[in-house]
């Protein structure tokens, strides 16, 4: 099951005493926050869960899935994400 900004909301709006817009408010300044470190070239981490990293991807030859034919994809820049040990043992059910 995937969880929406509408559920992540609800879900602040739940375990704290914000009503939804005041949560609404924190979860919008916080996506917020993120991508524009993300956009200025910085890489986002939260201790015991993850790190957003920029990573730029070379210019390079790729195929046209319509045509066929060769075509260049250009240089570009991706965000990643690697999720912390904590996480990771959590998700195997080590933690």
């Amino acid at each position: 099951m995937t969880i929406t900004k509408a559920d992540l909301i609800n879900s602040v709006c739940y375990t704290t005493d914000f009503a939804k817009q005041e949560s609404s408010a924190v979860v919008e300044s916080l996506l917020e926050i993120i991508k524009s470190k993300l956009a200025s070239g910085e890489d986002v981490l939260f201790s015991g869960f993850g790190k957003f990293c920029l990573k730029d991807k070379k210019e390079r030859r790729g195929r046209n899935p319509e045509t066929g034919g060769e075509m260049k994809l250009r240089a570009r820049r991706i965000v990643t994400f690697k999720c912390s040990n904590i996480m990771r043992d959590k998700i195997n059910g080590k933690g």
